[in-house]
């Protein structure tokens, strides 16, 4: 494995990148998550199904009777089951570790939920791509759904914060949100024009992690709405999403340079060359082995530890 590093790199190198292969090419693995069960979790974009890989490679599929619901980002919920949105059918679905699929339509027509997350509240919030809102969804299926206070925002990924609001990136508005859990919302402008951000996490330091992928930087929002953002050395690396790991630091995909990178506390940034070439790396998770795993579209996902 070939590191890459900028000059503020901290100099260490993973040294064990394995590939699992989750799924044919066409299928898309796309969102990663880890389940209560021990077993990653996986969205198969292109395929309409979700995959349940093991530590050891073991492979399940399930389809879900929807070939093109584009499932996309998968969580676990409070009841012990899976999350995931459904970005082309305007659902909500929900598989248990046994494999057992429901689904629930959000009620806005055309809604393109995308980022899920567990709230404090033991319900799930999802933004939605078209209709500039943020939806809650109970256990038992019952979505409310939040106006935005702009339009054309495309609301992204979600992530509870350490004040127990969550929080969520806006692409199209270069901006980061927070919603309380009673629904009142505030905006922050991100300082870069065209930042474009995707991926969002709560780091270890009580702070969100996001990543910007159109101007290639990651950034950091304190709880009062300040902003810092650190620039990769490779501005085209398009990243997409970010996980906070056990090392206090976060790791993230770089779709669009065929890489993961990592990001300490202080914005030492390192990034690792992904051995399969144009592997288009989305999600990305802390397993239930505590290595780094990502979702490769091309059909794989991929482990990184020491």
């Amino acid at each position: 494995m070939q590191c890459t590093q900028n000059n503020h790199s901290h100099g260490s190198c993973l040294p064990v990148i394995r590939e699992f292969t989750v799924a044919d090419e066409r299928s898309g693995p796309y969102g990663i998550t880890a389940g209560g069960d021990g077993a990653l979790w996986i969205t198969l974009v292109h395929g309409g199904g979700i995959a349940r890989l093991t530590v050891d490679g073991e492979v399940t599929t399930y389809d879900l009777g929807a070939p093109e619901s584009g499932p996309s980002v998968i969580t676990p919920g409070p009841d012990g089951a899976l999350w995931f949105t459904r970005t082309a059918d305007h659902r909500i679905g929900r598989i248990t570790t046994g494999g057992t699929c429901a689904e629930f339509a959000v009620p806005t027509p055309g809604a393109g939920p995308f980022g899920i997350a567990a709230g404090g509240d033991g319900a799930l919030w999802f933004t939605e791509l078209n209709a500039d809102r943020i939806g809650r969804i109970s256990t038992d299926g019952e979505v409310t759904e939040f106006p935005l206070p702009v339009e054309g925002a495309f609301p992204s990924m979600i992530a509870e914060g350490p004040d127990g609001a969550l929080w969520f990136t806006l692409n199209q508005a270069d901006a980061i949100g927070r919603i309380s859990l009673d629904g009142e919302i505030a905006l922050h402008e991100l300082p870069t024009a065209g930042a474009a951000p995707v991926g969002i996490t709560r780091g270890a330091d009580d702070a969100l992690w996001f990543v910007e992928i159109g101007a290639g930087q990651i950034g950091r929002i304190t709880m009062d709405g300040r902003v810092r953002e650190f620039p990769l050395p490779d501005r085209a690396a398009r990243p997409h999403a970010i996980v906070s790991g056990p090392d206090e630091g976060c790791w993230f995909t770089e779709w669009g340079a065929n890489r993961i990178g990592h990001i300490t506390p202080s914005g030492e940034i390192t990034g690792y060359d992904l051995p399969v070439p144009s592997s288009e790396p989305h999600g990305i998770t802390v397993g239930p082995d505590g290595a780094t795993w990502a979702a490769l579209e091309t059909g794989s996902a991929v482990r990184l530890a020491a």
